[in-house]
């Protein structure tokens, strides 16, 4: 393991942090229907239907009827799902209540031919004296009954899950605002002192300082893992500047960066907490060490420094663990998490991120 000492061009120093980096993947209002809870759903509801039919009053041989009702309902309800399947892009690119109404007049549509489908076909009707036209407006009228309750739990379901998403939102929000004011006045005292000390190396730490305050003051956003592990280096140039023959950096990482993306700010508060409550209270220095360790189903980003030889020294990374731990496991829908651990008088934090 060795630490890189390039150092990038003065005008190359920026990391990309462009909008095209999404807060959260978002999923189209279609998926929801792709899920063995919500295809068991209406299955199951189709079913019920069917045993209310044939056991309307005034009806006999409700077997029967309920077998023939059934497999019409089930037809109509599997037709259609393959329809919204072959229509998904398409019709995930309207608005939710449009994507609600072409559904509907889907169902419509899937049901006429059903419905005409089981004309054809003697006995399949569930009234023998009724004429085709009159057998088919029943259908759609069933179906448009059925469709518009539909219509009314798709819209709590959407009304819910845009609540649900803006409190995620919110969380992280409060999450990030509890964040910045540590860090930025670390870092403002780091830059001053350094400023102070090496007039000449000004330009260098203010560029740096920028950078992290431009990641610092963005909303909760992930990123790549290469421009996150990229700003951790600017951090801990930094400190190096400040720090001197005190603080020896270790990187290890792989040939090729894997294609991840992290909460932003989710790696570089970990090297924060092993410089301030770790190196610096050793009068000594120490070593910081980030390695990068891919495996079948995750990658493993860790961040491991020497810590101070009294009692509870590491009792300082409470808060920004406690902040960085709950960010990945927001912003990676609980795959992600962060583990802490005291091994061999080191302190080491490990964050789990899933690969797609």
């Amino acid at each position: 393991m060795a630490a890189d000492a390039a150092s990038p061009a003065r005008h190359d120093r920026t990391i990309s942090f462009a909008g095209r980096y999404l807060d959260t993947p978002a999923a189209a209002p279609l998926d929801a229907l792709w899920r063995p809870t919500a295809l068991m759903a209406v299955i199951l509801a189709g079913e019920a239907l069917g045993l209310l039919l044939a056991l309307a009053p005034g009806t006999e041989g409700w077997v029967v009827r309920f077998g023939l009702a059934s497999l019409g309902i089930q037809w109509i309800a599997v037709s259609t799902l393959c329809a919204l399947f072959l229509l998904r892009h398409p019709l995930g690119r309207l608005p939710p209540m449009r994507l609600a109404w072409g559904c509907l007049v889907l169902l419509l549509a899937m049901t006429s031919l059903v419905a005409c489908a089981a004309w054809e076909l003697q006995g399949m009707t569930m009234d023998p004296g009724v004429g085709r036209t009159s057998f088919v407006l029943r259908m759609l009228a069933l179906a448009l009954v059925v469709g518009m309750m539909a219509l009314l739990i798709y819209q709590n379901y959407w009304r819910a899950r845009q609540l649900a998403v803006r409190a995620k939102q919110l969380e992280l929000e409060a999450l990030q605002a509890r964040i910045r004011p540590h860090f930025l006045f670390n870092t403002l005292n780091t830059g001053a002192a350094l400023v102070h000390a090496r007039p000449d190396e000004a330009e260098r730490v203010l560029l740096d300082l920028a950078d992290l305050f431009r990641s610092a003051l963005r909303g909760p956003q992930q990123i790549p893992l290469v421009d996150e592990l990229a700003l951790t280096r600017r951090y801990l140039e930094i400190e190096s500047l400040r720090f001197g023959d005190r603080l020896r950096l270790d990187w290890e990482l792989p040939d090729t960066m894997p294609e991840v993306l992290v909460p932003s700010l989710s790696i570089q508060p970990l090297a924060e907490n092993a410089i301030r409550h770790g190196i610096e209270r050793r009068p000594g220095g120490g070593a910081v060490e980030v390695a990068v360790r891919l495996f079948a189903d995750h990658v493993e980003v860790t961040v491991a420094n020497d810590m101070p030889g009294t009692a509870g020294g590491g009792g300082g990374h409470a808060v920004g663990l406690a902040s960085a731990r709950e960010r990945v496991h927001a912003l990676t829908d609980g795959r992600g998490r962060i583990e802490s651990r005291i091994q061999d008088g080191r302190y080491i934090a490990s964050v789990h991120l899933p690969l797609a």
